[in-house]
């Protein structure tokens, strides 16, 4: 008898919600616009590597539908780019060496990112 209420509770389990199956949905949504430009800036990791490990976490982590008006998207010298990014050593260095130079963290992280 015991057998038989347990496995009745565990196939309740799954109709009820309570079993988490992956089918995407956790993925972060944002539009179809931010979504190219969070792929897009791929292309300035500093690494072939580099930019293979962005596209992949961004396919993995974003998903396209509805513009998110609370991600961090920002623009200078015509270079877009969306989130936090993964600066490399030299990078980093740069943007130390621009904040120190009075240039803004934000410009100095898009432009060290993209140019460096």
């Amino acid at each position: 008898m015991k057998i038989i209420i347990a496995a009745a509770g565990l196939s309740l389990i799954p109709m009820l919600g309570m079993v988490h199956t992956w089918d995407g949905s956790d993925r972060h949504e944002v539009s179809r616009s931010q979504y190219e430009v969070l792929i897009g800036q791929c292309r300035y990791a500093s690494t072939s590597h580099a930019r293979l490990r962005c596209r992949t976490a961004v396919r993995t982590n974003y998903r396209v539908g509805r513009r998110d008006p609370m991600l961090d998207c920002r623009t200078y010298s015509s270079v877009t780019v969306c989130g936090t990014l993964q600066l490399s050593s030299s990078e980093r260095a740069c943007v130390r060496d621009s904040v120190a130079k009075h240039l803004s963290f934000r410009r100095a992280e898009v432009e060290c990112y993209a140019f460096q």
